[in-house]
């Protein structure tokens, strides 16, 4: 059931209903801001946990998040500098916590930009009540599972997150070309866009011996079980603990044509029985993921990488093969170690019978002013090839 928050405006009173994708909290202080609003000024009502009411012009409130997002970097890189000029010395992991806490500043300062979202009674579809303010309809009801059960109702919701969804919905109806798919995925919002394509590229050309059955563990938008599917695995099962998630793979592989050879269920972890291949890429980096988008990329205390070694002899046919992908950046960055890693292998009564590398080819492993460069540019991505003992 959703949060109603109520705000005063000229000695009124005005209520909405609180609506997050990500369930980031509503905000305990409201102000209504307009166009006269200064970037600074809103600055100081962030900073002190302000939400800000907009009601004046859409592109006017979009400059002024971008006014915010400016100074907010210029804060970081003025402190940073102090730091440096300190000769406070940091390791890389050290710069990776200070780079994720300086984002989550960000966004939380950046999420107190709010527009009151308006659903139509008749047909449930969103619009926006200002001026030059785009059609949002289609992509509110593409980012939040709420909004089929919200109308004739107001809701407020974070201009940030919403310009985030109004583009997942355009990333969703173009789809991300995966060239060794020769076909688009068509990603979810809050599922792991695969726009780097080395773990692809792993799956698409390691040895497989076995084209009777596979699953997928962690399937996301589909796309290794699609490539599987393409390869001549005649039954790909997938699995995810998110419903978007099972719901978008099966979408992808209905638009393929391959679902009578692969389909996704909703399930931690491994579907019932045993498979020649079980495939999974875990989130690559141990870390909190407080929103769904988090959790395509950071695996709190590397649970799940835990988890699916620990169960894989269990769901594995004789001589069958589990393959982990996952790259060694949170070994780069001193998150997890490799020691660790082969531990829990060990532990699980797993043996590992070969091992594939690539090296990415994303833009930010070639930005030598990305500050965790050192790092990225030595990254490797491995498919690790186990079997039970």
């Amino acid at each position: 059931m959703l949060e109603t928050v109520s705000w005063e405006h000229q000695g009124d009173s005005a209520a909405a209903l609180w609506l997050s994708a990500n369930d980031r909290r509503a905000p305990a202080k409201f102000v209504v801001a307009d166009d006269r609003l200064t970037a600074d000024a809103a600055m100081r009502l962030a900073t002190g946990g302000t939400a800000m009411v907009w009601t004046g012009d859409f592109h006017n409130a979009k400059q002024l998040l971008a006014a915010m997002e400016r100074r907010i970097t210029a804060a970081s890189t003025a402190k940073a500098g102090r730091a440096k000029t300190k000769k406070q010395v940091l390791d890389d992991g050290q710069k990776f916590y200070a780079i994720r806490q300086a984002r989550a500043q960000r966004a939380r300062m950046l999420s107190l930009i709010l527009v009151a979202v308006d659903f139509s009674a008749e047909d449930g579809m969103a619009h926006l009540d200002l001026p030059r303010a785009p059609a949002i309809g289609p992509a509110v009801a593409f980012g939040y599972e709420q909004a089929v059960h919200l109308a004739g109702q107001r809701a407020l919701v974070s201009l940030q997150e919403l310009s985030g969804m109004l583009s997942a919905h355009q990333w969703y109806l173009k789809g991300v070309e995966v060239p060794d798919l020769g076909a688009s995925i068509h990603p979810a919002y809050g599922t792991f866009m695969p726009t780097r394509q080395e773990y692809v590229q792993l799956v698409a050309t390691a040895e497989l011996d076995d084209l009777s059955l596979a699953f997928d563990i962690g399937t996301g938008t589909g796309v290794l079980a699609a490539v599987l599917a393409r390869r001549g695995v005649k039954q790909i099962i997938g699995t995810d603990i998110h419903q978007r998630a099972v719901d978008c793979a099966n979408e992808n592989f209905q638009r393929l044509g391959l679902d009578g050879t692969a389909s996704a269920q909703l399930t931690s972890m491994f579907p019932e029985g045993r498979a020649p291949l079980v495939v999974c890429n875990p989130p690559w980096l141990p870390g909190s993921a407080p929103s769904t988008l988090d959790a395509a990329v950071y695996d709190p205390d590397s649970k799940m990488l835990m988890q699916f070694l620990r169960g894989l002899p269990d769901h594995l046919t004789e001589n069958g093969e589990g393959w982990l992908i996952i790259s060694d950046l949170a070994e780069l960055l001193g998150l997890r170690s490799r020691a660790l890693l082969l531990e829990a292998i060990e532990a699980a009564g797993l043996e590992v019978a070969g091992r594939i590398d690539t090296v990415p080819t994303h833009h930010r492993a070639q930005k030598d002013d990305d500050a965790l460069h050192a790092a990225r540019s030595k990254e490797v991505t491995s498919l690790w090839r186990l079997r039970a003992k």
